[in-house]
């Protein structure tokens, strides 16, 4: 060993002059001190990871807003445009609509009782002297439950003896409330997401209406019964559809975790409660065969898709340049360059939406930015500090960055996915999940039609209501579709 090179850069000849017992003693430090420069390395890059970590917030990752600690910048300004805040000039007033006479349920003349001027009686004047000012009051009016006693009598046949009891009509409710009160209690947990206990107070005390906790969760069932072929169609609506955006998030089962999907489309959005979040998964909610385009954030459960038929989300990719550029390291410049170019890129885009360019012009202008983008992402991976990882994936993935320029109908966001399922995680944190099997039928189902009703601009109770109806008199249920 002692043949070997000098240590240290230690000159050959001072090296030779050098006792066998001290070079032993200089062999000992040279592999110490390998061990140590090797912790140190790895001490630092560790430092690295969980400075990262911790400076993780909203703007530059997908957690929420709720959650940034206090150290967390303010949230990015929108771009000043110039104008004052609230409404502008001209904008078109928002009136409550005059209502109709049927409307009106009941009416009040009032008079001067006396002149101001003169003090002059006129309490025996009624002739308008112009036109009347009318002013229209609503108010909520008290509500009593509407309580029918149906009698089932029992006769006695005189054929043969029997005693003959009354069936039920298809029209009267299985049980002691009606589809009203059903579809209300659906309402109110499954789309303003109060609590069990809270909606026998609110039933009460707005409806004077005595029901059991039990009855409430029962209820629950019967209207997930109703909705079920509702949610078949909901589902076979968004396999068919052109374009789909998906999202997933946490969702609890007793305890146990599972994964709430979301599949957004233009005329519905469908909702499902699953084991897993995989590849697997998606194709048993959007099927095998589906052929249409799906925008989505770069979990790998998506990236089987192929890449002309696939939009990953931009809002993703920023906030992860964006943790790049916060980085106490060399990437700083990097990081910035690629987010101005992203920046450019949502400009031109909004130029589009707003009709400034047209589709061809779009993919004109966009031409030389994604190749600027290019050079920018290889130069990634020539960076031992750069998110490497991630720049080898959007190479790989490159065609599914610009789907939404070639293909009409599809944003360079994955919000409406992320937008839909935000009722759907508040619920999550006041409820902690569900207990059954049952439970994740009825989430599925309330927040799919839910979603979808607000889609279409449609009243949500009605619709339950009405579902309520035809599955209790065993008729087909309303569509969410309109008619061919």
């Amino acid at each position: 060993m002692d043949d070997a090179l000098p240590p240290f850069d230690i000159p050959p000849e001072d090296w030779a002059a050098t006792p066998h017992s001290v070079r032993s003693v200089v062999r000992a430090l040279v592999t110490v001190t390998a061990t140590y420069q090797q912790q140190i390395a790895d001490l630092l890059h560790r430092q690295t990871e969980l400075e990262a970590r911790l400076n993780l917030h909203s703007q530059n990752s997908s957690k929420p807003p709720s959650s940034d600690p206090p150290s967390a910048p303010p949230r990015l300004a929108k771009t000043p445009r110039g104008r004052p805040r609230g409404a502008q000039k001209g904008h078109e007033r928002a009136e409550r609509p005059i209502p109709e006479p049927d409307e009106i349920t009941q009416q009040r003349d009032h008079y001067p009782p006396s002149c101001p001027c003169c003090h002059d009686d006129l309490c025996s004047n009624r002739n308008d002297a112009c036109l009347q000012q009318t002013q229209y009051v609503w108010e909520l009016p008290v509500v009593k439950p509407i309580i029918t006693a149906h009698h089932y009598h029992t006769v006695c046949c005189r054929g043969c003896g029997e005693l003959v009891t009354a069936p039920r009509p298809a029209d009267v409710p299985p049980r002691a409330f009606g589809p009203r009160v059903a579809a209300t209690v659906a309402l109110f947990h499954g789309r303003y997401r109060i609590s069990h206990r809270e909606v026998v107070d609110l039933l009460h005390t707005l409806y004077n209406l005595p029901i059991s906790l039990g009855s409430v969760v029962n209820l629950q069932g019967e209207v997930s019964v109703a909705l079920a072929p509702v949610f078949d169609e909901v589902q076979e609506a968004v396999a068919a559809a052109p374009s789909i955006n998906v999202d997933e998030t946490g969702w609890k089962q007793a305890g146990k975790s599972l994964w709430l999907w979301t599949v957004v489309s233009a005329l519905a959005t469908l909702f499902c409660v699953k084991a897993t979040r995989s590849a697997k998964t998606l194709r048993t909610i959007i099927g095998d065969a589906y052929g249409g385009i799906v925008t989505s954030d770069r979990g790998r459960w998506y990236m089987w898709l192929d890449d002309r038929r696939h939009q990953l989300c931009w809002a993703h990719l920023i906030r992860n340049f964006r943790a790049l550029a916060e980085r106490h390291c060399g990437l700083g410049e990097w990081a910035s360059d690629v987010l101005e170019v992203s920046g450019m890129v949502f400009r031109l885009w909004h130029l589009y939406r707003e009709g400034t360019l047209t589709r061809a012009e779009l993919q004109v202008v966009l031409e030389p930015i994604q190749a600027i983008l290019y050079v920018l992402v290889e130069t990634g991976l020539r960076r031992s500090d750069a998110g490497t990882g991630l720049c080898v994936e959007l190479l790989h993935h490159w065609d599914a960055l610009w789907t939404f320029v070639r293909e009409e109908g599809v944003e360079p966001t994955n919000n409406a996915a992320e937008q839909a399922l935000r009722p759907a995680v508040l619920w999550r944190k006041g409820c902690f999940g569900t207990q059954s099997d049952s439970g994740n039928r009825f989430v599925e189902r309330i927040l799919t039609v839910s979603a979808t009703c607000r889609q279409q601009q449609r009243h949500l109770l009605p619709f339950l209501t009405a579902s309520v109806e035809a599955s209790w008199q065993g008729l087909p249920p309303p569509s969410l579709f309109p008619t061919p």
